[in-house]
């Protein structure tokens, strides 16, 4: 079993690192690093859909987690893509080579295949499940798949809030607080952990599923210490400056709540 898991992740990590190396190379054309977002939320899909048809698990279990991945990485990739055709390279990557300067597309490769080795280990509740051959799906397999479903919905009103306050804002400069934006300053993230939950739940079932507890966790640490909420308020404050400080002082930081009075 050991060497059927270590065959399909090796050919998993083969499938992304390669795909982000084609991303570096189109990065390096069009000069702009924000391509990596889309293929991060893909890579996940492509692994998960590698376990799915080389795991000799359950078929249902493997074609249920299979279902949820592809919809979330398609969803999302596909978003995080039309966010950024035709545009400007993203704020926080411009801020990137500003504090790289030298040798940058060594450091941009690095950092494209370190999301690619970052999607081979936060697929570890797929690879969980696609191994388990246990015939019927357990109680902590439909809780997880019952939130993610919750999950994936509100990330889902989140974005497309987002992107309405994008298309017909009247004051340059200002800060969406359209619905669950009035009471979380990152809705979408707080809604894309809980989808990191669901599936660690979901792997639960699963021996050693207890090991995909490790990838929401992780998924926390990264928005709220790396690249999720610093780098993005970091940018909002250089771009909305005051408006945006006092929607610091009156909303919550990540899970959505009723606003504070100043």
């Amino acid at each position: 079993m050991l060497a059927t898991a270590l065959a399909m992740v090796l050919i998993g990590a083969a499938f992304v690192a390669g795909m982000m190396f084609v991303l570096w190379l189109l990065h390096l054309r069009f000069g702009n690093a924000s391509m990596v977002d889309p293929g991060w939320a893909y890579g996940l899909a492509i692994l998960a859909l590698t376990y799915a048809v080389m795991g000799p698990g359950y078929l249902l279990r493997r074609w249920l987690f299979v279902g949820m991945a592809v919809i979330w990485g398609v969803r999302l990739g596909t978003y995080l893509l039309f966010r950024i055709v035709g545009k400007p390279e993203e704020g926080r990557y411009q801020q990137l080579r500003r504090e790289w300067r030298k040798n940058l597309a060594l450091k941009f490769l690095l950092f494209f295949e370190f999301q690619a080795v970052l999607d081979v280990f936060l697929s570890l509740p797929f690879l969980l499940a696609s191994l388990n051959s246990d015939p019927v799906v357990r109680p902590a397999e439909y809780a997880g798949l019952a939130l993610w479903l919750i999950a994936i919905t509100g990330e889902t009103v989140a974005d497309a809030q987002l992107a309405a306050f994008k298309r017909d804002r009247s004051v340059p400069g200002s800060v969406c607080e359209r619905g669950l934006w009035n009471f979380s300053r990152h809705p979408n993230y707080f809604f894309e952990w809980l989808i990191w939950v669901g599936w660690a739940v979901f792997a639960l079932a699963s021996p050693y599923g207890w090991l995909a507890l490790s990838c929401p966790l992780l998924m926390l640490y990264f928005l709220f210490r790396v690249t999720g909420i610093p780098a993005t308020e970091a940018q909002a404050l250089r771009s909305k400056g005051e408006a945006y400080r006092r929607y610091q002082q009156t909303t919550s930081a990540f899970v959505p709540w009723v606003k504070k009075s100043i």
